[in-house]
């Protein structure tokens, strides 16, 4: 039974391990909010450069990209209409960049249990052996205690670097969640600004036009 428990904490460690590698990629800014669409918003000042904003996103797949595109093809409808979807597709997107994060959860709770687990049953075993044995071999039962603990310890090491992990993804999602939202205002704001042709000021309408005929 403790060669079970030995093996779903080993088990564990490689899934926890493979998961802060993969979120680690996954996460980098470079790779969610690529520095070359940040300066494209920052060009895109008229409807004449969405074209070359629909370009750059194209070409720099992401999921700041992927907000911008949906964003860009639906200029055409009302911009509660356009936000509204926006939102909707934004969580999709952070619920991608979070996926792999509840694993690493997950260890954090069951690695320090299947230690003790682990820690139980070796203490079963070994004060089943003593009523049968007596405590005659005192060194030889310190020896046993020391490795009944090791599955605690190793729990515990599993579930710490897991912990750091999970906080430090999940704290980076978030600014990277502030930061999408950030750009995707500003260019709903600025083109909708644009679209919004105010209406000619009365003085600076040519001479003699909104003047009756004396």
């Amino acid at each position: 039974m403790e060669q079970i428990v030995y093996g779903m904490l080993l088990l564990t460690s490689i899934v926890g391990l493979a998961f802060i590698i993969e979120r680690g990629l996954a996460l980098r800014w470079r790779r969610v909010v690529p520095p070359e669409i940040e300066s494209a918003v920052q060009s895109c000042q008229a409807s004449a450069d969405v074209p070359m904003l629909k370009r750059v996103c194209e070409q720099h797949a992401s999921p700041m990209g992927r907000l911008l595109l949906a964003a860009a093809e639906r200029l055409d409808w009302h911009k509660a209409d356009n936000i509204d979807a926006l939102q909707t597709r934004a969580r999709h997107e952070i619920a991608r960049l979070e996926r792999g994060l509840v694993v690493l959860e997950i260890i954090v709770g069951i690695a320090p249990l299947l230690g003790l687990v682990g820690t139980i049953l070796g203490m079963m075993r070994l004060f089943s052996n003593i009523g049968q044995r007596g405590l005659a071999e005192t060194g030889m039962l310190a020896q046993n205690i020391a490795l009944i603990l090791n599955t605690t310890l190793m729990g515990l090491l599993i579930a710490i670097p897991s912990l750091i992990f999970w906080s430090y993804y999940s704290k980076k999602v978030e600014n990277i969640a502030v930061e999408m939202e950030t750009l995707s205002d500003e260019f709903i704001r600025r083109q909708y600004r644009v679209q919004a042709v105010p209406a000619t000021p009365i003085a600076a309408r040519a001479p003699g036009q909104g003047h009756s005929a004396k």
